[in-house]
């Protein structure tokens, strides 16, 4: 009779269970486990959180660079605002320049340059804030007639500047085998 009660309960997708001492400690036991299971889950979902508010990072897009600025000052002056991830600046292309024919150190201008900040947060404020402004307020400084000309890029990530550079790299790469090809025929 209990052979037939339990086919026809599995065919239907019932069970029929019957208490004992062994499945108390088994329920005790899946109870500690599923306790365990979602404290494990709620730290997993803290970590996640913490991933994502700290991959929320800003990037802001410098036009102009005046001269003598460069990696380090950038840093310096931004740094004041928040904490600084990458700088990156576009040095400038002079006609001529040949870095294997000239053995002397040559000091580098910038055209454009794009700063990281760690929180997006802070380089939106940043760009509003300096937009527009003074880089210097003393008078004596190099930089005292000189204006930040700085933007937010909102939803510009660091990779996207980078596959930009590396695009732009092979691009001379492929024009200059196409002249050298070009001056053998």
């Amino acid at each position: 009779l209990e052979e037939d009660l339990d086919d026809t309960n599995k065919e239907n997708g019932t069970e029929m269970h019957v208490d004992s001492e062994e499945d108390e400690n088994s329920k005790l036991t899946n109870d500690n486990a599923d306790e365990a299971q979602k404290t494990q889950n709620s730290e997993d979902h803290k970590h996640s959180e913490k991933k994502k508010k700290r991959g929320k990072k800003g990037l802001i897009y410098i036009s102009n660079i005046p001269k003598h600025m460069n990696v380090t000052r950038i840093r310096e002056i931004l740094g004041q605002y928040g904490k600084i991830g990458r700088v990156y600046l576009q040095p400038q292309k002079l006609p001529g320049e040949d870095s294997k024919r000239k053995k002397k150190r040559i000091i580098r201008h910038f055209t454009e340059g794009w700063v990281e900040f760690d929180k997006k947060v802070v380089a939106k404020k940043v760009a509003a804030l300096l937009n527009n402004t003074q880089i210097s307020t003393r008078k004596r400084s190099q930089f005292y007639d000189c204006l930040w000309s700085m933007k937010y890029l909102s939803g510009f990530k660091w990779v996207h500047l980078s596959e930009r550079m590396h695009y732009e790299q092979q691009m001379y790469k492929q024009r200059l085998r196409a002249e050298v090809s070009q001056a053998r025929k």
